[in-house]
C-alpha cells in the first residue's frame, strides 16, 4: 500500500469495489440472491488475483476484505443463508475498529504500522488517524447491523454500494490532514478506503 502508484491504487480500489457493484446489479435484475452472490465469491477471486498480478503482492486490507467475502460469500452458499454475507461486513469492519483501538489502548498504533511508509507523521497525528478510522469502521459496522435487519436484500445491497462511495470519500477527506502533519515530500499516496469490497 504504501509504495502503490497512484495509477495502481485506483485500479485496485475500482477493482476491490466490482464485486459489490456487480453484486447489485445482478441482484437488482434477477431478484436471485444466491445467483448474485456467487458473482460475489467470483468477483472477490479475481480482485485478489489481480492485486497479486499487477502490484505482485496483496495489500493488507484488499486482501483480509477479499479472503472474508470468499468464506462468507462461501458459507452463504453453502448454508443457503443470506444473512451470512450480509454479516461479513460487521464483523470485518468491527474487527478493524477494534484492532485500531485496542492497539492504542496498548500504546501501539496499527495503522502507523500498515501506512508508516508512506506517511511520516507525529505520533498525535497518527493517534488522530486512527480514531477516526476506528470510528468510521464502527459506523459502518452498526450501520450494516441496522440496515441487514430491517430493509430488503435490495436496499442493503443499495447501502453496500453506498458505503464504497462513503469511504472513498472518507479517505479523500483525509487528504487536508495528511498534508498539514505529513513530513515526507512528495507523499501521494492516499489511506486504505475503510472497506473495499463486499
Amino acid at each position: 500500500m504504501a509504495d502503490a502508484p497512484p495509477k495502481l491504487s485506483w485500479l485496485r480500489h475500482a477493482v476491490d469495489g466490482a464485486p459489490a457493484i456487480v453484486f447489485l446489479i445482478v441482484l437488482l435484475v434477477t431478484r436471485n440472491f444466491p445467483l448474485a452472490t456467487w458473482f460475489v465469491v467470483g468477483g472477490s477471486a479475481v480482485a485478489l488475483a489481480v492485486g497479486l498480478i499487477v502490484e505482485r503482492r496483496l495489500a493488507p486490507l484488499p486482501a483480509f476484505s477479499g479472503v472474508l467475502a470468499l468464506v462468507f460469500g462461501g458459507a452463504s452458499l453453502l448454508l443457503h443463508r443470506a444473512d451470512i454475507l450480509q454479516m461479513k461486513m460487521t464483523i470485518v469492519d468491527g474487527i478493524l475498529g477494534a484492532v485500531l483501538f485496542g492497539g492504542l489502548a496498548m500504546r501501539k498504533n496499527p495503522l502507523k504500522a500498515l501506512l508508516g511508509g508512506a506517511f511520516d507523521l507525529p505520533d498525535r497525528a497518527w493517534k488522530i488517524l486512527a480514531i477516526r478510522y476506528g470510528v468510521f469502521w464502527w459506523g459502518c459496522a452498526v450501520a450494516n447491523e441496522v440496515v441487514r435487519r430491517t430493509q430488503s436484500a435490495e436496499s442493503w445491497a443499495i447501502f453496500r454500494v453506498v458505503v464504497l462511495v462513503g469511504a472513498v470519500v472518507f479517505a479523500l477527506a483525509q487528504t487536508p490532514f495528511l498534508m498539514k502533519h505529513n513530513r515526507i515530500v512528495g507523499a501521494s499516496d492516499l489511506p486504505e478506503p475503510p472497506e473495499s469490497g463486499l
